[in-house]
């Protein structure tokens, strides 16, 4: 597998117009999600251009277009919020270490598309992946209300919004708070028809800084020159800073950085896919994100991921391969090196209403509708992901929504499955069972017990191995018909096992019809066929049927005339 993409030129027409698009789309975004982060707008810019040409040229999706993101911006956030407010002394020193965050989790990144875990990644159930994207939208939202209304965001993240909202709302700033109003009137009710040829975020971003220049010049408005103005040029480097206090801290955070980014990323390869009708290579994708976001913290940038609006706007405008984003990257290094000076004036409302309606969009809206008419164990899922991510933590938020939705799915397998497991030792109707095998299992009278199990067995439906077993103690031989498991799990083999074993322990003979494959070798490897006689593993159920009679004849002829 080549590690950089081959850059095709095939399409250059069409990559070209899609990588300009998608630069446009980008520009607002970069910015925005740069000052949310508390990163500053610099460092929006140069992660949009650093992610987006890195993940082009060593990533496994071509018509992907990676840039910072909602998700991603969230989490940095915190990280940076929690590290310069470990360091008052040097808050400078915290933003370093910020930075290091995005590379080490860029490293994680790395080793998860080494080590091949692509493809298990958004294997999460979808009320899980509903719940923590909605929560992101929401701690989103709310971290914007305080910019969106000509304030300052307090501290303490989403509570700490909360308790200043009475003070926030008190003294906002009318016209700041227009400016986000009227931001967030354009993007919601934006032509559909020019959206092909202007993108919205730009269209607001103009309008709104316009507006503020001509008419508000006067008026005092935070604009991004307030924080701090961009300088043409390229950025510093900034060496990994890891403090032996701070070590845990920037290690847990790197890894939920990664695992967030990798998440939203491939659910944006999905979409792709889609469009494209081509297949992304989620390991490699993750390899080249990794590479993209080291690099971007090595240069001050903000993490990103794939970004579902900037692909689908590029995809939509002719982009195919990975020169769209590179194309797009070099458009945005142009801004970055001598235009950059004339962002200075863009309102911070303005930004904030771009973002916050990022977070209204994160929201899935859909499901949230629907959820509760599906399953009201499902929107408890929903609804207690969302709860932990906003007010404690996001990787405890998806740990304890996976552990719930798999103990729920295991337990409505197992009441499924525990139907499949049935001790029979006359006709029964709710097996296919030939002529011929129901006349044996009639000559038997009763003495011939047919342990017949069907579908996977996992380890909830071992108590019903047990339990069906138990439930008859009359028979002189034991038939485990096996032909119809596909996956035999370790639980469910033991519990074999010891109906196996207790029948062998009071004289009973023990039959294994069906066993191939993966289960025969299950078997053997917990020593169960060392148990039972080679001649008595069978491939077919007539066959054991027939042996067990002819056992059962034998042993009613011997001077014994029963088992003892």
């Amino acid at each position: 597998m080549s590690v950089v993409n081959k850059i095709s030129f095939r399409n250059f027409k069409g990559d070209f117009f899609g990588g300009l698009t998608a630069a446009v789309v980008a520009l607002p975004m970069a910015l925005a999600f740069g000052i949310a982060s508390g990163a500053g707008a610099a460092a929006g810019i140069w992660g949009a251009i650093l992610i987006g040409f890195f993940a082009s040229l060593f990533g496994g999706t071509p018509s992907l277009i990676s840039e910072p993101t909602g998700p991603m911006t969230v989490i940095l956030t915190a990280v940076i919020t929690e590290l310069v407010a470990n360091n008052p002394d040097n808050p400078a020193r915290g933003l370093a270490m910020g930075f290091t965050v995005v590379m080490l989790a860029g490293v994680f990144q790395i080793l998860f598309g080494v080590l091949r875990l692509g493809k298990y990644i958004t294997m999460l159930p979808y009320n899980v992946i509903s719940g923590f994207m909605t929560g992101i939208g929401v701690i989103l939202i709310f971290l914007q209300l305080a910019p969106f209304l000509g304030q300052a965001t307090p501290k303490g993240g989403v509570l700490g919004v909360l308790r200043s909202l009475p003070s926030l709302i008190g003294n906002a700033s009318p016209w700041e708070t227009g400016l986000g109003i009227l931001t967030l009137g354009i993007l919601f009710f934006y032509p559909n028809k020019l959206k092909a040829i202007l993108p919205p975020q730009l269209t607001a971003l103009v309008i709104g800084t316009v507006i503020s220049l001509l008419f508000l010049g006067n008026i005092e408005i935070r604009t991004i020159a307030t924080i701090g103005v961009i300088k043409p040029g390229l950025p510093s480097l900034q060496l990994p800073i890891i403090s032996v206090g701070e070590f845990r801290l920037i290690v847990v955070n790197a890894l939920i950085l990664a695992t967030v980014g990798c998440i939203d990323c491939l659910l944006t390869c999905l979409v792709a896919d889609s469009l494209t009708r081509t297949e992304h290579n989620s390991n490699k994708e993750l390899i080249g994100q990794g590479i993209a976001n080291i690099i971007t913290g090595l240069f001050g940038g903000v993490a990103g991921s794939g970004a579902t609006t900037a692909t689908v706007v590029s995809v939509q405008a002719g982009g195919r391969t990975a020169m769209a984003g590179i194309v797009r990257a070099f458009v945005l290094l142009i801004i970055a090196l001598w235009a950059a000076p004339l962002t200075s004036g863009i309102p911070l409302a303005v930004l904030a209403g771009i973002v916050l309606k990022v977070g209204i969009d994160i929201i899935d809206w859909g499901f949230l509708k629907r959820v509760h008419k599906i399953s009201w164990k499902a929107a408890g899922i929903v609804y207690s992901v969302i709860l932990l991510t906003v007010f404690v933590d996001l990787m405890i938020a998806v740990g304890v929504g996976v552990f719930i939705a798999n103990i729920l799915t295991i337990d409505r397998l197992s009441s499924v499955q525990q139907n499949a497991v049935k001790a029979i030792t006359d006709v029964d109707d709710q097996i296919v069972l030939g002529s011929e095998e129901k006349r044996i299992l009639d000559l038997a009278n009763g003495k011939l017990l047919l342990f017949h199990l069907n579908g996977p067995m996992i380890f909830g439906v071992a108590k019903a191995i047990a339990r069906e077993h138990s439930a008859i103690e009359s028979y002189d031989v034991l038939i485990v018909d096996l032909a119809e498991v596909p996956v035999l799990g370790v639980t469910s083999s033991l519990a074999i096992e010891n109906a196996i074993q207790e029948a062998l322990d009071v004289g009973r003979e023990v039959i294994v019809v069906g066993a191939t494959g993966k289960v025969r070798d299950r078997l053997e490897k917990l020593g169960i066929a060392g148990l039972i006689p080679e001649q008595h593993w069978l491939g077919d159920r007539l066959i054991a049927l027939e042996e067990g009679l002819r056992l059962i004849e034998n042993k009613q002829d011997s001077p014994l005339g029963s088992y003892a």
